[in-house]
């Protein structure tokens, strides 16, 4: 299974390296495909006052440094078609956030690259119309790939993630049946912590409950899903970005145990 894992932003080199050492027996483990995530811009907080990140060029170098260190693959967000380029020099995934999944310019870049293109679903998208998205990355690496012929392969380079629907009122819902209806676009990682994010719940910044991260991701494992994303730290309270429903490191470990045991039951 895919299993993307790391902090939301990168708060400093030491937060980097303390968070990657307790992921290292998910790269060491031959069931797993793992890739660490950090953010090096956070350019959709809440308030203009919230901690964004060291910005492109010092985030990536710190990136790169946990990848020669720990062999780690990468994963990171982009927000704007310049960051593109140098962002696939480093990263071995290139994450297009919920809110610009329609984007069309920033999907047309990053499908010039060779990197995987994960598209994270809108918390406004009807599922079926993540489609649209996949092929503007798909059609833009082949001109003969169309709606009727494409083919649902890891091969493809592009993945769908979803967390959660909104319906305003600063909560998210997450329908279990868009995780069935993306599986016959891409490959499909469920996104089990932002899935929990309360938007602006926290008076100018977003609140979570991560208490339901476990019971989530458990029902997204039955349902069948291709990999999960989980935002840790080893203190989520002390968090500069989404701490509240970030999990503790050790809370991570044993929800891993729970849908690995649950895969092993079930044939998707």
């Amino acid at each position: 299974m895919i299993l993307i894992a790391g902090p939301c932003v990168i708060e400093s080199s030491e937060q980097l390296e303390k968070i990657a050492k307790e992921l290292r027996e998910y790269h060491e483990n031959p069931k797993i495909d793992f890739y660490f995530k950090a953010s090096f811009d956070k350019a959709n907080r809440t308030s203009l006052d919230s901690y964004r990140g060291p910005g492109l060029e010092k985030g990536l170098e710190m990136l790169s440094d946990i990848k020669e260190r720990f062999g780690y693959k990468i994963l990171t967000d982009v927000h704007e078609t310049y960051q593109i380029k140098p962002v696939s020099e480093v990263a071995d995934v290139i994450q297009i956030p919920a809110f610009l999944c329609r984007q069309t310019d920033l999907l047309v870049e990053a499908a010039k690259t060779d990197r995987v293109i994960n598209i994270k679903k809108g918390q406004f998208m009807n599922p079926e119309d993540m489609k649209y998205s996949v092929l503007k990355v798909l059609k833009t690496r082949d001109k003969n790939i169309n709606e009727a012929t494409y083919e649902i392969s890891r091969k493809n380079g592009v993945w769908l993630t979803e967390r959660g629907t909104t319906f305003g009122y600063g909560n998210l819902v997450v329908d279990m049946r868009s995780l069935v209806i993306m599986r016959k676009f891409a490959p499909v990682i469920f996104d089990a912590t932002h899935s929990v994010q309360m938007p602006g719940g926290a008076g100018g910044k977003s609140s979570g409950k991560r208490e339901f991260v476990a019971p989530l991701s458990r029902a997204a494992a039955a349902v069948g899903v291709d990999g999960y994303f989980f935002e840790t730290h080893f203190n989520p309270d002390i968090a500069l970005s989404d701490g509240p429903n970030m999990l503790k490191i050790e809370s991570l470990k044993k929800v891993v145990k729970d849908i690995e045991k649950i895969g092993e039951c079930l044939e998707y």
